[in-house]
């Protein structure tokens, strides 16, 4: 989470008001608790963070690094047919 907003910070990129308290309240919960989430069907026994806050941190990272964003629902509409 250090990481990632050191990358943020050191590329110029700036990240939303909600991004960074989600990494402000991410770490202060895996400092005080070992893990930042609280029912343990939501992560991997012995993991830090929960599969959805994983994945919000890895969309951190990479914006940070100024990588687009991947899509993560459906497929691209197919190009309009030619009239033949």
């Amino acid at each position: 989470m250090k990481r990632a907003r050191r990358s943020a910070e050191k590329a110029g990129v700036s990240l939303s008001e909600w991004e960074g308290e989600f990494l402000d309240s991410v770490s202060e919960r895996v400092k005080t608790h070992g893990r930042a989430f609280g029912d343990p069907e939501l992560g991997a026994p012995g993991q830090a963070l929960s599969s959805m806050q994983g994945r919000k941190l890895k969309e951190i990272t990479a914006k940070a690094n100024g990588e687009e964003p991947k899509r993560r629902w459906g497929r691209k509409a197919p190009p309009p047919k030619a009239d033949d």
